[in-house]
């Protein structure tokens, strides 16, 4: 056999010459599309199903929480194991699928099983969610938003927090290939009513009346439209609060002399519990960005992409703030 190849071979020089040229070509092309990363996903075929809940502790989490959703996940087809952890607040079941299943049939087939988990949670308690198509080595491209010598004093960490949030990581997400943009460090601005008991008492109003106040006096709704000749306009009522003087000014009673939110609570600025912090280059604290790549994703070209769209958003940021990618 080996020598009716040499033989063919020597008196057909020019195909074999336009052959060998073409495997070379071929070669050189495949080359270009091999998608080339620092460290190569290894993760096995993986889903996470995360509930999050105010005020559980540890034991009530797993209790009413966890142990739940991994009944209902124990009898999807193609299971391999499923592991959780259960933490103040937290839980995070981990179902671990056949690799033949591929990424997307897996993930139907729990979001079909998260309805029936959720209602025999107990109400109030959480909602479990599927995690984000990625993996733990998903992590392509983190960067701290920093401010430039001479404006350190202009912002605060609960500023940089709310241009990471609102302006960052909006510009960020969409670009193809990442899944999502995760923020740590800083503060997490919020609207705070801190009530005063002693006021309540005496106007004889309870907390839940105040609760019904803010959230009826932060709405919108619609009311049809009135026709007039060749025109149409449309009702509206708009009450969505817009600052801290709209809060102020919620009226909780009337018994024919209204009650404002000022009458009875201070109304200002705070920020959400934390459990953690960044910090950089002895400098305090930071607020960092996290870029996640899709699950087999081409590392090299979204990565490029993310630099490009930095680049852009760069001009957007108020003045003395930058992305610094590390």
């Amino acid at each position: 056999m080996l020598e009716h190849i040499i033989k063919f071979s020597l008196k057909n020089k020019l195909i074999i010459l336009l052959f060998m040229g073409f495997v070379v070509g071929f070669g050189i092309y495949s080359l270009t599309k091999i998608p080339i990363g620092a460290v190569p996903d290894i993760t096995n075929n993986q889903v996470q199903v995360i509930t999050t809940s105010r005020n559980l502790s540890t034991q009530d989490v797993e209790q009413f929480i966890t142990y739940p959703v991994e009944l209902e996940m124990a009898n999807l087809p193609g299971v391999v194991e499923i592991r959780s952890v259960s933490k103040f607040g937290l839980s995070v079941v981990t179902i671990v699928f056949e690799d033949d299943l591929g990424t997307y049939l897996p993930r139907q087939l729990i979001a079909e099983k998260i309805k029936s988990a959720s209602e025999k949670i107990p109400e109030g308690f959480g909602t479990p969610e599927m995690g984000p198509i990625t993996t733990g080595l998903g992590e392509i491209y983190q960067y701290i938003l920093d401010v430039k010598p001479g404006y350190k004093d202009r912002y605060t960490t609960t500023e940089l927090r709310t241009i990471q949030d609102w302006i960052v990581k909006r510009q960020l997400s969409g670009i193809p290939g990442v899944v999502e943009v995760n923020t740590w460090g800083g503060f997490l601005k919020q609207y705070e009513v801190a009530i005063n008991p002693q006021q309540l008492n005496a106007m004889n109003i309870s907390v839940s009346e105040i609760f019904e106040a803010l959230e009826k006096n932060n709405s919108v709704a619609g009311g049809g439209y009135i026709e007039k000749t060749n025109q149409a306009f449309f009702i509206r009522g708009e009450g969505l609060v817009t600052s801290l003087n709209d809060i102020e000014n919620i009226v909780v009673k009337n018994d024919g002399v209204p009650i404002y939110i000022k009458d009875i609570a201070k109304v200002g600025f705070g920020s959400a519990t934390r459990f953690g912090a960044i910090t950089g280059n002895g400098e305090g604290e930071k607020v960092l960005g996290q870029v996640m790549m899709l699950k087999d994703g081409n590392s090299k070209k979204i990565i490029e992409a993310v630099k490009e769209r930095v680049a852009s958003i760069q001009s957007t940021l108020p003045e003395g703030v930058y992305i610094n990618g590390f």
